[in-house]
């Protein structure tokens, strides 16, 4: 596919990130349509020949560089380890992306809002991504897709066979198609680095990304010095002194009721004892004769 172009050669770079990414490793299984770009079969898996892999990217790009409007250039996926590297590929080349569920009937129910008539369709997977990949064989929209030894090619014009069960490896190949894509449209040079960090486009767990932030708030708060004594302030309010037989905390505040009198304070004014008075015998008159 290369044409045998120095400029379009695979460089040892690019090899070094597709193995460190393990783009190379494909599943246990392999389908009739994928056989001719394994490498070598292995128990666990089956090993994708990477310079295959390079050209068949280099002809996707090539595709999709020819759509004079990059805007009707579709990019989809609907697993969460392709949504990231879809968004950032759109963004680098003003392409449409899809990411999350397909809704049906995008390409070919013109009543609901979501309607698309996309010229050239690029899927992460096309298991997950089947409903998108069956709507286009309908209006004859030619499909790209990432393809491991073990998907169905059905549907599919041009398969990019590498590790689609990887989020490194998916990110990394969306990551070559946008460089690629960008080099032919004349936007970058080819003898300049792309500013671009493939990390960018590495799908990101947020929970575990939470997780680290907290543990690393509580290392950072065990290892912090301890703060010294706060200054005394010339200009606070001053300190209520403290009472004998009240707490310093809180003093009773004056009452605006009246005084209540004490009755047991002084007894009867005229000094008489209540309790002299009911001394008297009430069971002396008991045998008084009331039949008389």
């Amino acid at each position: 596919m290369s044409g045998g172009l120095p400029c379009l050669a695979l460089v040892k770079e690019d090899v070094h990130k597709m193995l460190a990414a393990s783009s190379h490793l494909g599943a246990a299984n392999c389908t009739f349509q994928m056989e001719n770009y394994v490498f070598k079969k292995r128990s666990e898996s089956c090993v994708i020949d990477i310079k295959k892999t390079w050209e068949k990217l280099l002809l996707a790009a090539r595709v999709i560089a020819s759509i004079e409007n990059p805007a009707d250039v579709c990019v989809i996926s609907s697993r969460n380890f392709g949504q990231r590297a879809v968004l950032k590929f759109a963004s680098h080349t003003s392409s449409t992306a899809i990411a999350g569920r397909f809704t049906p009937g995008t390409f070919t129910n013109q009543i609901q809002a979501a309607f698309k008539e996309p010229r050239l369709l690029v899927v992460t997977d096309p298991r997950a991504d089947h409903q998108a990949i069956m709507e286009s064989s309908y209006v004859n929209i030619p499909v790209i897709a990432f393809c491991n030894t073990d998907s169905p090619t059905k549907y599919v014009d041009i398969a990019i066979p590498c590790n689609i069960k990887s989020s490194d490896s998916i990110g990394l190949m969306w990551w070559m198609l946008a460089r690629e894509v960008l080099r032919m449209r004349g936007s970058i040079h080819r003898t300049v680095e792309w500013d671009v960090m493939p990390d960018l486009f590495f799908y990101r767990d947020e929970t575990k990304e939470a997780e680290t932030e907290a543990a690393a708030e509580i290392a950072g708060a065990d290892s912090a010095p301890a703060f010294p004594a706060p200054a005394v302030d010339a200009f606070a309010a001053p300190m209520v002194p403290e009472v004998a037989g009240e707490p310093a905390t809180m003093m009773q505040p004056a009452s605006t009721f009246p005084a209540k009198e004490d009755w047991t304070a002084g007894g009867d004014a005229t000094g008489a004892d209540w309790a002299a008075d009911a001394g008297g015998d009430w069971g002396a008159d008991t045998n008084t004769d009331w039949a008389a």
